[in-house]
């Protein structure tokens, strides 16, 4: 049996020659109960290429091609591994070893690796090259399989948690975790500066943005936590916000609202800032108005507090 792309209507694999009629493996049901390791996993090779591709016509078969000298295949195979059991049987995962099987691999049309494909009913039906990291993995999953009910949060979700609890140490270290492991995932990397400035250590925020590559360095993300640090910087401490009691005057409004940006609570800092312009626009030589400003630049033309705030600094404005 081949493997055939659907792209071009032809065969990814040249049929395999096997006196073995055996009717394939079948697979836990998709989706339901839990299911050991050796009931989803296998390792795919030319004694058993025939029985996998055949399984293929009752589930869907995620080929995982990897090599032992492949650094980020070691990063990805225990993702794929947890995924699968994970999803129940919802589909097999079978792993290649490419240099062990260098034929399999050429009639698989792996260039690359990791190379991961996706095959059912006999045929190609997506495929993903290089180690994705679970969260773009599981979104990428969820195109063809429902995602279990009690699927556990990803790393990404357990450290935008923790942020969001003001955990910033298990934040910070669920990204340098996640940066070591995807170097060239340069979202991680922002992430990880942002969580570094919640801890207080701006410098170090500083220094790893400073690293990134220029288009990343300068794209809007990394400029919103530049803008946390600088902003961090002019802002009070929470300590001497809250010394601020009952004050209501501008400049303590001013300074609540610069402590909300400077702790990424952009919308709570925008409105502060749009309220003080509504009710004292000369404070600090306009310093209100030219905040906002700033608080633009740094979030990005088409983010979606940028859209709606402008509108309302136009509409206070005019």
């Amino acid at each position: 049996m081949s493997i055939i792309d659907p792209r071009t209507g032809e065969a990814l694999t040249a049929p395999i020659d096997s006196d073995d009629t055996a009717s394939a493996q079948q697979s836990a049901p998709a989706g339901g109960g839990s299911v050991r390791p050796e009931d989803v996993i296998i390792d795919l090779d030319a004694s058993n290429i025939q029985q996998v591709l055949e399984a293929s016509m009752q589930v869907p078969v995620l080929l995982d091609c990897w090599a032992p000298w492949c650094e980020p295949c070691k990063n990805l195979m225990p993702v794929l591994e947890k995924l699968a059991v994970e999803y129940g049987g919802a589909f097999l995962l079978a792993k290649l070893d490419v240099e062990a099987n260098p034929e399999i691999a050429g009639q698989l049309g792996v260039r690359s690796v990791p190379d991961v494909k996706l095959v059912s009913q006999g045929g190609l039906v997506d495929s993903f090259q290089g180690a994705l990291p679970e969260k773009e993995i599981r979104e990428w999953l969820g195109r063809y399989f429902q995602a279990p009910a009690d699927a556990p949060p990803s790393p990404e979700e357990q450290a935008e948690a923790a942020l969001k609890a003001g955990d910033a140490a298990t934040a910070r270290e669920t990204y340098q975790t996640l940066v070591s492991q995807y170097p060239e995932h340069y979202a991680y990397q922002v992430s990880l500066a942002k969580a570094l400035v919640a801890e207080g250590r701006g410098e170090e925020a500083r220094s790893v943005l400073d690293n990134l590559p220029p288009e990343e360095r300068d794209a809007a993300p990394a400029r919103g936590v530049r803008a946390s640090i600088a902003f961090g910087e002019q802002a009070l401490s929470h300590e001497e916000i809250a010394a601020l009691g009952e004050r209501d005057d501008s400049e303590a409004q001013f300074q609540r609202a610069l402590r909300h940006v400077a702790d990424g609570d952009y919308e709570s800092g925008l409105e502060g800032l749009l309220a003080l312009m509504k009710r004292d626009r000369a404070y600090g030589d306009d310093a209100a108005r030219k905040t906002l400003l700033q608080v633009f630049d740094a979030l990005g033309a088409d983010h979606p507090l940028t859209v709606a705030y402008r509108r309302k600094l136009f509409a206070l404005l005019y």
